[in-house]
């Protein structure tokens, strides 16, 4: 699945080309990433993606997806789509089954990209993305929606497709980095008509205020022939925020929000019309939003509740006073533009996370500020769960004004603009808005697998014009955020899975009864519960069958088939009460142990009942009996879901009784068994069951009508055992149950041996 070095040049030589103006010394360094290919399943659940991680370095200003998909080259493999998805930060969130979300479930965006092949066994494609975010970038590829036949293994073969992502990266060594509040003296020109620069934004930055001055063509002023992109991209085929400044001797970019903590790029490209140097200064500047002072009380008291927990209810949450209501909010006197709460990050198991205030739940919400709080999420573990954030409003702090709480979550940097306009936007994020009153009190977002960031909340009160009443209250909101493997469990009709790929660790639902979406929440398809019921009294009332073939057995003196049959009776019926996938379910010990003995009892049971038709001698059968038992036991534990394990000792039997038929035959000079009444009556209804039986176990039973079709297979193969068993022999008497619970001394014969003993 490799590529020669000389395709990943390809198109690449503009970037290690210097531009006219920068620094001669400019170089360029070039690194490619792999992982092992892996095998692709058709989805029916996110367990069936194929989930690659990459790691983009910082300073890229290039890279070049290599996504190489192949598949064997058989009849049987179809020219089918291969999906692949492509998100920053965290694993794409997908619905290729167009099933819905959890209600109050954000789902972001990803990118994807379709592979076919067209009369060939190899795809490779391309996938090109400029100024990419340095961080973690997630792929994802899968098949189609599954059909939902049951494959056995061994016996359908299946196509085999192989899709492995390679990553080029080209990044910048040394990339000038442009100093805050001063200017800068830069330049750009042909032959490559572009230049990056970095720059830093601290925390608490409100917004990024950037201008190009006095551009000078040719060192004659002039128009800006320019454009500037400002941050990365986060998207293949996405755009970061671009201005044009042609026809204005400045230009201006202002960032409103920009991410904290974090470098971006700056980018500024000439016109390719323009053969001339273009000179410029760049100034810009970054206005501080601080949170305030917090005194040595303040500090004293944060230290001391880190100690205490918090079982405030919402009844004394009420009874709160502002001042009391958070030991970190700052000095109103102060220059402050917002009031932050500190919050409490407690890691409870993987991908499992809670967030709690260091004083009380109820968080207070002013008009004059915007209260803040910061959770993080910027643990590799964090992004592969749902990261739920509920608000709850105590509608008694609003005392009865016509007033709203407006809050916005946002990853990066928080909003501290708040209005009823919801423009809960940042420089580079949609954020996700709240919008709480004396109607609507509480407001729910979950957001499946979040981008691997610093997540901020904020919150401020807004009044109606004119109404000082309002602007002196105080609203209390009640903020519950925790991160969970997956949406409450599942649900009753799912279960939650953790998965690993590649060291990387994340969870999903796989859901059951119908029931489909990505938490188990969507009911279109799902089974009711009287169809449940009935299901599962089909595939465990059909077992039933085994009673007249158990009595045909008894009948003919055969005990230990008959043994046999009761203990696959017993074991497939309490398997099936417990593999249901419904409420109706009764598991009377493990379900791995009640699947290993059903599927045990099932081929001892076809193993004892083709020797019992050879009519071997007691000595040589019994040995059979219990050397079968132990290789299939043995088998069984190796891989019981394997077709060989019940063929093999199938094939083994049905060879012993050609051979005692044909040797009896031969010897008798007739064919055996000698009887035409056996063979119409009994042999040939028998062998007709047991092909109907294998037949729609083989090829009619998938996941949708497994119900009937297992619930039929039961039926046949019971009834036609109990038309295959010989019958008994001539020198056996009937069994009377007075015979056999008598104690007293008897002379019996042994047929075998013609001698009289004493028992």
């Amino acid at each position: 699945m490799g590529l020669p070095t000389a395709l990943l040049s390809l198109g690449l030589f503009s970037f290690l080309t210097p531009a006219s103006g920068v620094p001669n010394d400019l170089i360029f360094v070039s690194e490619v990433y792999s992982q092992v290919p892996q095998r692709l399943a058709f989805y029916n659940w996110y367990g069936n993606v194929r989930l690659f991680r990459f790691q983009v370095p910082t300073d890229t200003v290039f890279l070049r997806w290599i996504l190489q998909a192949s598949r064997q080259n058989k009849p049987q493999c179809q020219n089918i789509e291969i999906t692949v998805h492509f998100r920053y930060g965290a694993p794409p969130v997908i619905n290729p089954l167009g099933d819905s979300f959890a209600s109050n479930t954000s789902v972001p965006f990803s990118f994807n990209r379709t592979l076919t092949f067209v009369n060939s066994v190899q795809n490779n494609t391309f996938l090109n993305v400029s100024n990419p975010m340095p961080g973690p970038w997630f792929i994802a590829a899968h098949l189609p929606k599954d059909q939902q036949n049951i494959e056995i293994q061994g016996f359908t073969e299946s196509c085999m497709y192989v899709f492995q992502p390679e990553l080029f990266v080209l990044r910048e060594v040394d990339m000038p980095t442009l100093q805050v509040n001063a200017p800068n003296q830069c330049s750009v020109g042909p032959p490559r008509n572009q230049a990056r620069y970095k720059i830093f934004i601290p925390e608490y930055t409100q917004e990024l205020l950037l201008q190009l001055l006095n551009c000078t063509l040719g060192g004659i002023p002039s128009l800006c022939p320019l454009q500037v992109t400002v941050g990365y991209s986060t998207q293949p085929q996405s755009v970061p925020y671009t201005i044009k400044c042609t026809g204005s001797s400045s230009c201006r970019v202002f960032l409103n929000a920009p991410p904290w903590n974090r470098w971006i790029v700056v980018m500024v490209e000439s016109s390719p019309k323009v053969n001339a140097n273009v000179s410029f200064e760049i100034v810009y500047s970054l206005p501080v939003c601080k949170p305030g002072a917090i005194g040595p009380r303040q500090i004293f008291t944060i230290l001391n509740s880190l100690n205490t927990t918090d079982n405030s209810s919402l009844a004394t949450g009420n009874q709160a006073s502002p001042t009391n209501a958070s030991p970190s909010s700052p000095d109103e006197s102060s220059n402050s533009c917002l009031h932050k709460y500190t919050m409490i990050r407690a890691d409870l198991d993987v991908v499992s996370v809670r967030f709690q205030s260091v004083s009380s739940s109820f968080i207070p919400v002013v008009p004059s500020l915007p209260s803040m709080m910061l959770f993080n999420l910027n643990s590799e573990m964090d992004s592969g769960g749902m990261f739920v954030v509920n608000l709850q409003l105590n509608t008694t702090t609003l005392k009865n004004r016509n007033a709203t709480v407006m809050a916005c979550l946002s990853a990066g940097s928080p909003v501290l603009t708040l209005n009823t306009s919801l423009n809960c936007t940042t420089a580079f994020f949609q954020g996700l808005s709240f919008v709480m009153n004396s109607s609507v009190w509480e407001g729910t977002r979950n957001i499946p697998y979040p981008e691997t960031d610093n997540w901020y909340l904020s919150m401020q009160l807004v009044c109606p014009e004119n109404d000082s009443v309002c602007q002196g209250l105080s609203a209390r909101v009640l903020v519950s955020a925790y991160l969970n493997p997956c949406l409450n469990d599942c649900g009753s009709y799912g279960e939650c899975r953790l998965l690993r790929r590649n060291g990387y660790m994340f969870a999903a639902c796989v859901c059951k009864a119908g029931w489909t979406g990505w938490s188990c929440t969507d009911d279109t398809n799902a089974l009711s519960v009287g169809h449940q019921i009935m299901a599962t009294l089909l595939l465990t009332l059909s077992n039933l069958m085994f009673v007249p073939t158990i009595a045909v057995a008894l009948s003919h003196l055969f005990f230990v088939e008959a043994a046999v049959y009761v203990y696959t009776m017993f074991f497939s019926t309490f398997y099936h009460a417990c593999d249901q996938p419904g409420v109706a379910v009764m598991c009377i010990m493990d379900y791995d142990t009640l699947q290993y003995c059903d599927f045990f009892g099932s081929v001892v049971a076809i193993w004892v009942t083709i020797l019992c038709m050879a009519r071997l001698k007691t000595i040589p059968k019994y040995v059979l009996f219990l050397l079968g038992t132990l290789f299939i036991a043995m088998s069984m534990q190796l891989n019981r879901s394997g077709i060989w394990n019940m063929m093999g000792p199938c094939l083994f039997a049905f060879i012993v009784l050609v051979i005692a038929w044909t040797y009896r035959g031969v010897r008798r000079r007739h064919c055996y068994p000698p009887s035409w009444r056996r063979w119409v009556f009994f042999l040939i209804p028998g062998i007709a069951l047991a092909l109907i039986a294998i037949s729609i176990y083989v090829f009619a039973e998938t996941q949708t009508n497994y119900f009937y079709t297992h619930s039929l297979w039961h039926i046949l193969v019971a009834g036609s055992v109990a038309f295959l068993l010989p019958p008994r022999e001539k020198k056996k008497k009937s069994w009377r149950w007075r015979d056999m619970v008598n104690c007293r001394y008897k002379i019996c014969k042994d047929d075998r041996e013609e001698l009289y003993v004493v028992t």
